[in-house]
């Protein structure tokens, strides 16, 4: 049985990792989070101490050690700002570090905290649960056993929509959730370039705080994606069903079905980890220095191959 640490333990992301650290067999020590609403944990680890400062739950982590219940692991579910000095924290307390996607903001990032990792002789993990979905598994062995030399096109559309409390949260701030693209489309591009390959182009035709739109050009395909938290870019079909996500991705006019089978993703995430199979810093490069780019680029606006939702939007 592994210790476990969790910072961030009131967001959205943290049930997901008490359940996989409960349900790999492990046990959580200490949480912290600076919001008290927090009774999640008794459904998972009621036993579990609790703090809302980081200078004391710094200190008992370090008593810890020091009694000799040491933590193996830091399970990292705060703002995308913050992920990299918590990441530093794991390391530094002599622990492997497991951090929700986008692992860091920037991609200099990911070299700062390689060299930590050698410093240490620990490891950082991220999540990238799409790779371990069982449809997108098949996907990309169905594209390794195709034609070697076809380029494929991709229409790759996500739109989750947030009410107004988003604008005024740290995700609606550009400089703490690096935009909305990366906020969440982060993993969409870490999967397509899982498949396709690296990037070649990127072409960013619509930049705004609640949509981002652009070209990407991979080794394999080409992709035109769209991304939104605006509930006014939901078709009207999904309106009516009293819905307020809409997600697909189009290949070759084929839609590619993943709506269900997320919900042991975490858990198999953890198990992948512990079996010292997890996803790694290297493994985020592409995708973190594709939202990089993205966020970084100037919007051209609706020339050239751009995503067809892009009208839609743009009155």
């Amino acid at each position: 049985m592994n210790n476990f640490a969790l910072i961030g333990a009131a967001g959205f992301v943290a049930p997901r990792h008490l359940k996989a650290i409960r349900d790999t067999g492990n046990n959580l020590l200490a949480a912290l989070d600076k919001h008290d609403c927090v009774g999640i944990m008794d459904s998972y680890f009621p036993n579990a101490d609790f703090f809302v400062e980081f200078e004391r739950f710094d200190r008992h982590i370090d008593k810890l050690k020091r009694q000799g219940a040491k933590i193996d692991y830091v399970s990292i579910c705060t703002p995308n700002y913050l992920h990299d000095s918590h990441i530093r924290f794991a390391l530094r307390q002599g622990a492997d570090a497991i951090c929700e996607k986008p692992i860091v903001l920037n991609p200099w990032n990911i070299d700062a905290l390689q060299e930590i990792e050698k410093e240490t002789n620990r490891s950082v993990y991220t999540v990238l649960q799409l790779r371990l979905h069982p449809a997108i598994i098949e996907l990309k062995k169905s594209i390794e056993q195709g034609p070697k030399d076809k380029i494929y096109d991709i229409d790759l559309t996500y739109i989750t929509s947030r009410g107004r409390w988003y604008d005024i949260s740290w995700k609606g701030d550009i400089q703490k959730s690096g935009g909305v693209a990366t906020n969440i489309g982060v993993h969409f591009f870490d999967m397509l370039t899982w498949i396709f390959g690296d990037v070649r182009k990127n072409v960013v035709h619509l930049s705004k705080p609640d949509k981002a739109a652009g070209y990407l050009e991979l080794e394999r395909a080409r992709v035109r994606w769209f991304l939104s938290v605006d509930y006014n870019d939901v078709p009207n079909d999904v309106k009516l069903k009293k819905q307020r996500t809409f997600r697909s991705i189009m290949i070759e006019g084929k839609e590619i079905e993943f709506s269900e089978g997320f919900g042991d993703l975490h858990t198999k995430t953890y198990q992948e980890i512990l079996q010292g199979k997890g996803f790694g810093l290297e493994d985020s490069r592409q995708s973190i220095q594709t939202v990089y780019n993205i966020r970084n680029t100037k919007e051209i606006g609706l020339v050239g191959d751009y995503h067809p939702f892009c009208l839609l939007s743009n009155d």
